[in-house]
């Protein structure tokens, strides 16, 4: 919001200068942006008077003008449209310097001397709010310098407020704080009810009162369509950043920049029958001041007459029934809409205004007869008109109520590690409008004032407390606490060493949103419908993942498009899957790999990644916890995975997740690579830990038997291994694979596994007769299982 330092003095003047204010009121939380001066610098120009003219007698479209600055006569030639004699106008002499680094000098035009220039408001660096010369008020001083006129020494600060303070979102607001903070009074000027003149009055009927709780209008007949809006009011607005239009609607956007409040003016001669206040019907259509046509949703609180919708309550009224210029009756309104009824909307609608922004963050309730006595009494003096009574609907029951908050001064020293004077601390709720009752010694009940509806616990009150009296002036100490540290169970795998586990094997951890593309989701879990969010911020991050291989092949798609030939991610988080009994959300492991196995080095063959580089990483996640035998990898089909190259990871008969290589299809779809390869564990399954314990080191001897068996090539190498296990005891202290053979020397459709197991007792030293048995023991379970052989 833009504030008007000068306008905002007048209001409450404290002894700071422009800067200690903006820093004050940004230690307040009233965020300062910006200060920046009220107009470009220039110099040398005065109010001058336009006191005769001529047409030039060489050039159709100039003027020979005679100037005066109270002092002197110079001859001027000009230009603009609408000069002519008796105008009031800036004036440049000769040697003014006007912003752009441009001078004034003696010039001739078309053979007549020009001895200054009259100046429009684009010259001064202004807004050019006027097709031609910046006329001046009649009254205006000849010679008065025109930045001291126009008060153009001013400052202009632009306040970046949080959406809990709509009661900051104008000139009073911001001076109330302002009075608050310095102790200095507080003069708003002074507003007293407009009494009727005659007894012309528009019926009104709210149909939907929750959302429209209170209602005012007036009719103000006989305005003048001529007038115009005064200078002081113009210049106020263009500094606050809004463009003037015609009387009227000025100042409806004046009374919102002093007061808060948002009002509309209809031309009464367009209106049928009487107002309505109701929620918008199917179908029906409205055409904005913007010309912009809109659909209107039955969601959208409207005022209508008996043709249908003249406005969309809070957000923007319709061109069919806005005040134009040869309106001279008007039906002036000043309402309360419910936040809840106006949030959102606008939005909704691909629109945001001045109104919209106010009422959906709160707009005092109590405000509305006061905005309308100041606009009609603005109305009047600026354009005339014979005001008749203000009607008003009121729904009392459905107006916001402040509620009573208890506030304790232990409370405020355990919050804020300062103990406040009682004297103080009811001082400063005083001065900010609350109703202020003790209840005992250091114990308070507060009633906040209207406009402050953010109020409502007593840490709110806290805040107030610690805003007035200073956040720089709030002690820097630790807090006094009790307790210990709570310890995590042994058996708990911490997510800091899987993270660095995959750091150390060359991963980059990403943090993806939670919410991604419902086209990219769709493609990867087609199966289930995911949660569709309410408002998201863009259309590409709609709906919450169900697994988190969303996140990471949109970061692939990003990074490849960006030239990276090598990629590790990982990233740990939350899948969100809708189920039976409502939206779970399972803690996930994902990583996604692409390019060379290695960094590019001069004693590498730059091979690519492969499915057993990315089973390698999963195996040493798994072994982390202690327990890698507990797991196996199943062959098996996903529909993001590469049909051949994709296998299914159990702990006992509990799912632990997936890894492969990315389906062609899929790759296809997404403008990826074919060589992407991706892994996805669930935590609850692989975080449990395995408590190391102390085995006794044995003083007998351990013998190792190599076997090199033949079996079918579909047989998988960890279901072989556990029937290795499965077949001995105790005895079998390790078997590992260390070869792979498939070729000639084997039958077709055979493979050759060669397996090392190592045999030791505790108690004493193994007999060949015994390992004997053992190893007939294991290859009998192989033959009956797997249809194994030992090869020759």
């Amino acid at each position: 919001m833009l504030i008007i330092e000068s306008w905002l003095r007048e209001w409450a003047n404290p002894n700071l200068d422009t800067e200690a204010l903006a820093h004050q009121l940004s230690m307040a939380g009233l965020e300062v942006d910006g200060v920046t001066p009220a107009a470009a610098p220039f110099s040398g120009v005065v109010v001058g008077e336009v006191l005769s003219t001529r047409a030039h007698p060489d050039a159709e479209k100039l003027t020979l003008c005679e100037v005066s600055d109270g002092t002197e006569t110079f001859p001027v030639v000009c230009g603009a449209p609408n000069v002519r004699a008796g105008l009031k106008v800036p004036f440049a002499r000769v040697g003014a310097e006007l912003p752009g680094d441009f001078r004034i000098k003696k010039a001739k035009l078309r053979g007549e001397p020009s001895l200054g220039m009259l100046c429009g408001a684009s010259e001064l660096g202004l807004e050019d709010l006027i097709d031609g010369l910046l006329e001046l008020p009649a009254d205006a001083p000849v010679g008065e310098d025109i930045r001291r006129y126009l008060q153009l020494d001013d400052t202009i600060i632009e306040v970046d407020l949080t959406p809990n303070r709509a009661d900051c979102l104008s000139v009073r607001g911001i001076a109330r704080e302002v009075s608050v903070l310095n102790k200095v009074p507080f003069t708003p000027p002074a507003i007293a009810p407009v009494a009727p003149v005659i007894d012309d009055t528009f019926p009104v009927t709210v149909v939907a009162a929750e959302a429209c709780p209170r209602y005012l209008g007036r009719v103000i007949r006989g305005i003048d369509p001529t007038a115009t809006t005064p200078l002081w009011m113009v210049e106020r607005l263009r500094r606050a950043g809004l463009r003037p239009i015609d009387p009227v609607v000025d100042v409806t956007n004046y009374v919102l920049l002093e007061l808060g409040q948002p009002l509309h003016a209809f031309d009464l001669g367009r209106l049928q029958q009487g107002i309505e206040v109701r929620m918008a019907r199917p179908g029906e259509t409205l055409t904005l001041l913007d010309e912009q046509t809109v659909t209107l949703r039955d969601d959208t609180l409207v005022i209508a007459d008996a043709s249908g919708p003249l406005a969309m309550a809070g957000i923007m009224g319709g061109a069919g029934s806005g005040v134009t210029d040869a309106t001279v009756d008007i039906f002036l309104e000043c309402a309360f809409f419910a936040p809840l009824s106006v949030a959102g909307k606008a939005r909704s609608y691909g629109l945001h205004t001045d109104s919209s922004h106010r009422f959906e963050r709160g707009v005092d309730p109590a405000l509305q007869a006061e905005a309308m006595a100041r606009a009609t009494a603005l109305i009047i003096e600026i354009a005339g008109g014979q005001p008749g009574p203000v009607t008003e609907a009121l729904a009392e029951q459905a107006l916001p109520q402040p509620v009573a908050i208890e506030l304790t001064a232990a409370r405020v020293e355990g919050l804020l590690g300062l103990a406040l004077a009682d004297d103080e601390i009811s001082d400063i709720l005083t001065r900010l409008g609350m109703q202020v009752t003790p209840t005992g010694a250091g114990a308070w009940r507060v009633l906040p004032p209207s406009w402050r509806f953010d109020m409502a616990i007593e840490q709110d009150l806290i805040e107030e407390l610690a805003r007035v009296h200073g956040y720089d002036r709030l002690p820097s100490r630790l807090p006094a606490t009790q307790g210990a540290t709570a310890s995590e169970p042994e058996t708990l795998l911490p997510a800091r060493r899987l993270s660095d586990l995959l750091c150390g094997r060359g991963y980059l951890e990403a943090i993806t949103y939670t919410f991604v593309d419902p086209a990219m989701q769709a493609a990867l879990d087609p199966q289930v419908a995911p949660l569709a969010l309410a408002n998201p911020i863009s259309s590409e991050l709609a709906v919450m993942r169900t697994t988190l291989w969303a996140g990471l092949l949109t970061a692939a798609q990003r990074n490849l498009n960006r030239q990276t030939a090598r990629l590790r991610l990982f990233e740990q988080g939350l899948r969100f899957v809708p189920g039976n009994e409502g939206l779970q959300q399972e803690p996930m492991l994902a990583g996604l790999v692409f390019g060379s196995a290695r960094p590019l080095h001069f004693d590498e063959t730059g091979r690519k990644v492969d499915f057993l580089d990315l089973k390698g990483d999963v195996e040493a996640l798994l072994s982390v916890a202690g327990g890698l035998g507990e797991y196996r990898f199943e062959a098996a089909t996903h529909q993001v995975l590469h049909p051949g190259q994709s296998a299914r990871i159990l702990r006992g008969d509990a799912e632990a997740g997936w890894l492969g290589k990315l389906h062609p299809a899929l790759a296809a779809t997404l403008d990826l690579p074919a060589d992407i390869y991706l892994f996805e564990l669930r935590k609850s399954v692989i975080e449990g830990l395995s408590v190391p314990k102390f085995n006794d080191l044995s003083e007998y001897p351990s013998v190792r038997r190599d076997l090199a068996l033949a079996m079918p090539a579909e047989v998988p190498a960890g279901a072989v291994l556990a029937a290795v296990r499965a077949a001995c005891d105790a005895r079998l202290r390790e078997v590992a694979l260390f070869d792979v053979y498939q070729g000639d020397k084997i039958e077709k459709g055979h493979k050759s596994l060669a397996l090392g197991l190592t045999f030791q007792d505790r108690s004493r030293t193994l007999g060949e007769a015994e390992i004997s048995d053992l190893i007939s023991g294991v290859l009998s379970q192989l033959k009956q299982e797997f249809n194994a052989t030992l090869r020759e």
